[in-house]
């Protein structure tokens, strides 16, 4: 007797044998026990994920002697010719290789006589999307009125491909993709019956060669027992597959994270020396990369990640000594690189100098954070003190060079330029870590202090208080205001927001705080907003250092000689040139 592979000989024969896809087979049962089962279906896909194993089970299911059933018997002559592909009424038609109108014609003509032997005559057409426009047209008619005993199930890795029109007619299940952990379980039964020693890691290794297809898993299994026999070793498999030791990526990994590029380059040495492509090596740690990343901002990765509880506690490990910023320019860079690699001469160059520059990145700083903290340095500087009016401004000045001697001793007699230094600002709280409680009376800018808070927390929301007029904040309840027909009005309102503001406020209070936002009518007076209040401390200092130029002596004195006039003022504390 000829060989078996093992995606035939373990190909599901139940409901139940669907890993991966219960969505779709719990639907199915209910269907067949409310007796509610549907004129046509749609499996959508990936390849090998059960698509046809579960259009071959539903047939059964329904042509079952015992039936319909949601549990075949297997045994009977209708279950027995589904399973060898030789069912009478059971037609599956490769949709690749009948296109044509003619072939639609025909499987027309072929409804309308009753089943032989069976309870209804099933179509199955696989790769339907590559019907022709013509034979998609054709069925139409017979999809929406079809006779009671004609059944259709239409298979399909390209959905989107499929006219409209069929859709509408058809109950659509979409098919996932198999998680590695329900892929590796099969395989462990699989092996646990054909008598295979094999670990868990090299199951893990085959699984995830799949990508999520049961077929190309198991496809993968038998070329893999064909190549070591019964007796797996995990080196072996490893090279056979051509895939990357877990402990070779992290190693490589800390290795430039701590700035050590000579051990990367020599773990690369032994990349080469083992054969392994460059661009898969660069693959596999993009995919190590994104892990590390989700494992830093999710919760739950495990849910999200592929990964065996060993492998996810190494990235836990390294991921603390990471950050954020420094992890994106590292994806960034080695994304960059595997498109390169794919058409370089030189693979491992271009993967030699990746690994140098990562080793050398210096540790970076997120730009929305330089950017809060330039934000907060432009506020606090207004409150640095008023300069006299007696005392000139320090500005930026542009004289030009005397053109003879006899011109200095007129600079030298004027008063020294030198600017008068404003009084030392006096210590402000630490906006970004509030104290654990506050109090109005203790808090002369409590209004200020926690719009400031709001915005550490979250800046679009903090972003909308800027500009709200503060009305009574007499704890626990708050009370702001906005112009009628304010789009802030708006924003502010929403209820997850307004319970979201309500929230950072009794954290940043310390207390249960209750926030009322009210509409000011155009007569009311207001107590401005913090945004008006910050543009006229702009202007008002605007104004002041234009004053302090324009009666410097200097200014005058060169001015007058020749005869000219201030057009710019550029304070030097801010950083200009």
């Amino acid at each position: 007797m000829s060989y078996m592979v093992l995606a035939r000989k373990w190909r599901p024969q139940q409901f139940d044998d669907l890993i991966g896809q219960e969505h779709v087979s719990q639907t199915l049962k209910n269907a067949i026990n409310a007796d509610r089962v549907h004129h046509a279906f749609l499996f959508t896909g990936a390849r090998g994920v059960g698509k046809t194993s579960a259009a071959r089970i539903f047939a059964k299911a329904l042509n079952c002697v015992d039936g319909p059933t949601v549990t075949p018997c297997g045994v009977c002559s209708s279950c027995s010719e589904i399973t060898a592909s030789r069912g009478i009424d059971v037609f599956e038609i490769d949709g690749a290789s009948n296109t044509g109108v003619d072939d639609i014609r025909e499987l027309r003509e072929n409804i309308r006589y009753l089943p032989s032997s069976s309870r209804y005559k099933l179509f199955i057409i696989d790769e339907v999307h590559m019907l022709s426009t013509n034979a998609f047209n054709a069925l139409l008619k017979t999809l929406e009125e079809p006779p009671p005993h004609a059944k259709f199930i239409f298979a399909t890795t390209e959905p989107h491909k499929i006219p409209i029109t069929i859709l509408s007619r058809c109950q659509r299940f979409d098919f996932r993709k198999i998680s590695t952990g329900k892929v590796v379980a099969r395989l462990h039964e699989i092996a646990t019956a054909e008598n295979i020693a094999i670990s868990d890691i090299g199951l893990t290794l085959i699984a995830k060669a799949g990508g999520g297809s049961m077929r190309d898993s198991l496809s993968t299994f038998d070329q893999v027992i064909a190549f070591c026999g019964e007796q797996i070793d995990d080196a072996v498999l490893q090279n056979l597959l051509g895939m990357v030791d877990h402990r070779l990526l992290v190693n490589v990994f800390e290795a430039i994270l701590e700035g050590d590029a000579g051990r990367g380059l020599g773990i690369l040495q032994r990349v080469d020396e083992q054969g392994i492509s460059f661009r898969q090596f660069c693959q596999q740690l993009i995919e190590m990369v994104r892990a590390i990343l989700f494992i830093a901002v999710v919760e739950d990765p495990a849910a999200l990640l592929d990964l065996s509880p060993a492998e996810l506690n190494d990235l836990r490990q390294v991921a603390q000594n990471t950050d954020l910023t420094r992890l994106q320019w590292i994806l960034t860079l080695l994304m960059q690189t595997e498109a390169q690699i794919a058409h370089a001469s030189y693979p491992r160059l271009c993967l030699e100098i990746a690994l140098v520059k990562i080793a050398r990145l210096p540790q970076g700083v997120d730009v929305g954070t330089l950017i809060h903290k330039l934000e907060l340095l432009e506020k606090r500087l207004p409150k640095a003190g008023t300069l006299p009016p007696s005392a000139p401004s320090q500005v930026e000045i542009s004289r030009p060079t005397p053109a003879s001697p006899a011109a200095r001793p007129a600079v030298a007699s004027a008063p020294p330029a030198a600017p008068v230094a404003a009084p030392a600002p006096q210590p402000e709280p630490e906006i970004a870590s509030p104290p654990p409680s506050h109090s109005a009376a203790a808090q002369p800018a409590s209004w200020e202090a926690l719009v400031n808070f709001v915005n550490q927390k979250r800046r679009s929301v903090g972003t909308l208080l800027e500009h709200a007029h503060p009305q009574n904040m007499a704890l626990p309840r708050l009370k702001i205001g906005f112009p009628a027909g304010s789009f802030n009005f708006q924003l502010l309102t929403d209820k997850n927001t307004h319970r979201s503001l309500e929230a950072l406020a009794s954290e940043f209070f310390g207390q249960p705080t209750t926030l009322e936002i009210v509409k000011l009518s155009d007569t009311q007076p207001a107590t401005p907003s913090l945004a008006e209040e910050q543009q006229r401390q702009k202007l008002s200092r605007e104004e002041q250092l234009r004053a302090n130029a324009t009666e410097h002596p200097m200014i005058k004195a060169a001015t007058r000689i020749f005869d000219g006039e201030v057009e710019d003022i550029r304070p030097i504390d801010k950083g200009f040139t």
